[in-house]
């Protein structure tokens, strides 16, 4: 089966499939073509490709290949009936990208839609090797940016304290972050709505800040759940306490299929030491700080900084195209039998848990968005926002 790799759009750095995934993907039966100049700004160029046995084609070829492997879903008028495309579609923030998909006839397979409680997903997972990254570059950016040297250093002139680091949020991103600053020698203050994760915040490096009234925020998706305007203004309260002083602020928190809540109010930025760098991760779904500017860093009348980049793993390019292309290539590999690719109800990675398994979550299936012009009946849920 022929397999192709698009160039992502402009302002994307990352290419979904990486020179050293070709063996994997030949020796499997996949015959892959790539768009001419896909992987240069990744630092893999067309010859690097054709040497590991890939085709190199303009983009009109490319898109005529049953199977599209790519990082953003592209126009689908460029697709046709009967394609089957994965990709990182976002659908409940983007419904008209998939009715687009059932009205052609494309089959969409959403891998951030991996259910990641499922051991056999976890080297499927998108959403975490990306989110990885980003953590980790949220806090070098940070570091970059405060006028201030990060661990203690003891000199003939003085001694330097270690900086304060506050992450807020500790998913996947967040307990990057804070290992991160701790490698750097910065003393770590680290919240999450989830009781649960103070022993991973700590298993780190961190300190934990408790809220009262806590519990364990969390839906069946491992995701956080929804918290209610008084929660989020107490624990908003008393992080941001915590952040007074802080010299990096890194806000992790995202909540699945829905704008980022807001943790840093303006409010809070008002009251933050000249000096201070706030690094917002969610800027390109509206942002954890009321006062970022997504795509841009901005300075405050009293002195912070406020860093909102919409694509952190773009910024780690090689790194994160190797992560991505590893994680697209064992999942396509695993429903390829035969020279066909196998699209079953009985994958759960496609289609979710059955119900009355642990996993199950109600509404909710696989990667499997939509084939055949028809939404999966497991994602009840995103049908309801079409």
């Amino acid at each position: 089966m022929r397999l192709g790799v698009l160039k992502e759009p402009e302002g994307e750095t990352r290419v979904a499939i990486v020179p050293k995934s070709l063996r994997k993907l030949s020796k499997s039966g996949f015959e892959v073509i790539v768009e001419s100049n896909a992987g240069i700004a990744a630092n893999h160029y067309d010859s690097e490709y054709e040497e590991n046995g890939a085709t190199i084609s303009n983009r009109l070829e490319v898109l005529n290949s049953p199977l599209i492997i790519s990082i953003h879903l592209p126009d689908v008028s460029e697709l046709q009936a009967g394609q089957v495309i994965a990709c990182v579609a976002d659908p409940f923030r983007h419904p008209e990208k998939v009715q687009a998909c059932l009205d052609s006839g494309v089959t969409l397979l959403s891998m951030d839609m991996i259910p990641r409680r499922l051991s056999r997903a976890q080297s499927m997972d998108v959403n975490s090797s990306q989110d990885n990254l980003a953590g980790y570059k949220a806090v070098l950016l940070g570091a970059a940016s405060v006028p201030k040297g990060i661990p203690m250093m003891t000199t003939s002139a003085g001694t330097v304290r270690p900086a304060k680091v506050v992450i807020m949020g500790s998913g996947v991103a967040g307990l990057q972050a804070i290992a991160t600053a701790k490698r750097l020698g910065a003393v770590v203050y680290a919240s999450d709505v989830r009781k649960s994760a103070a022993e991973q915040i700590e298993s780190v490096g961190g300190r934990f800040i408790e809220v009262d009234g806590m519990d364990d925020f969390e839906d069946e998706s491992g995701y956080a759940k929804p918290l209610t305007p008084e929660f989020i203004q107490k624990v908003n309260d008393t992080v941001c306490a915590v952040a007074s002083d802080a010299d990096i602020i890194v806000t992790t928190a995202r909540i699945f299929g829905r704008p980022a809540p807001i943790t840093v109010p303006s409010s809070a930025v008002s009251s933050f030491k000249s000096g201070a760098v706030i690094v917002d991760m969610n800027a390109d779904v509206g942002g954890n700080c009321e006062d970022t500017v997504a795509g841009e860093t901005v300075v405050t009348e009293n002195g912070v900084t406020i860093i909102g980049v919409k694509n952190l793993p773009g910024t780690l390019a090689n790194t994160a195209s190797m992560l991505y292309s590893n994680n697209l290539t064992t999942f396509i590999t695993s429903i390829f039998t035969d020279g066909e690719l196998e699209i079953s109800d009985e994958d759960d990675v496609l289609v979710g848990a059955p119900e009355g398994d642990d996993f199950y979550v109600p509404g909710m299936g696989g990667v499997l968005i939509c084939s055949d012009g028809k939404i999966h009946p497991k994602q009840s849920k995103l049908g309801g926002v079409l």
